[in-house]
């Protein structure tokens, strides 16, 4: 499906994240703006298989930026790497292109100036993301991104199991420890304690 209009995803991204708010916008914007740049118009479509994307932050932009770019966790195509930034970086894994797509600080400020008549600092901001050009509410920046076979939508590896707790293991996500194959849990970032 060809690129919609910002009020159309608007409308689905509030229902994917129960309602809109700034961030939703900062997330849709951002991600079309780094489809346009990257020159892809039907992600989930035709370049369905084209696009990887990485997002920075566990915060509402994240949750509307797959609204846009059709990436997903579990079709292994979006990413997340925990930075604490309102950034995503958009892959085009067949011209092997990328562009990270940042929201500036500033944007906040500008959002006062556009409309002051408005209290609300969120409603304050999404009207301003709204209306502000891209290039006044997000940094770009070329980057390249190294991305391994196992990192690919569709990739079929070998599964190994964890040497000490007998877990399966996918996409080449085990750790050799001293000779032994280990999830990265058993050796030592694990997020979570046992309480057995």
């Amino acid at each position: 499906m060809p690129l919609e209009s910002l009020s159309a995803y608007e409308a689905l991204a509030a229902r994917a994240h129960g309602h809109m708010c700034a961030g939703q916008i900062l997330g849709l914007r951002m991600a079309l703006y780094g489809l346009r740049l990257l020159g892809l118009d039907d992600p989930t479509g035709k370049d369905r298989k084209r696009l990887v994307t990485f997002v920075e932050i566990d915060r509402c932009a994240t949750d509307a930026i797959p609204v846009v770019t059709g990436c997903r966790l579990g079709k292994r195509a979006l990413k997340f790497r925990d930075f604490g930034k309102v950034a995503a970086t958009f892959c085009d894994i067949e011209r092997q292109r990328a562009v990270r797509v940042a929201a500036r600080e500033s944007a906040k400020q500008r959002a006062r100036q556009l409309h002051p008549e408005i209290e609300d600092r969120n409603r304050q901001q999404m009207a301003a993301y709204r209306e502000m050009p891209d290039e006044e509410l997000f940094d770009i920046q070329w980057v390249r991104v190294a991305l391994g076979p196992e990192e690919f939508p569709g990739y079929k590896g070998a599964r190994v199991a964890c040497a000490a707790c007998g877990e399966g293991i996918s996409f080449r996500r085990e750790v050799v420890v001293e000779g032994r194959t280990l999830c990265r849990a058993c050796a030592g970032e694990r997020y979570y304690e046992p309480l057995a």
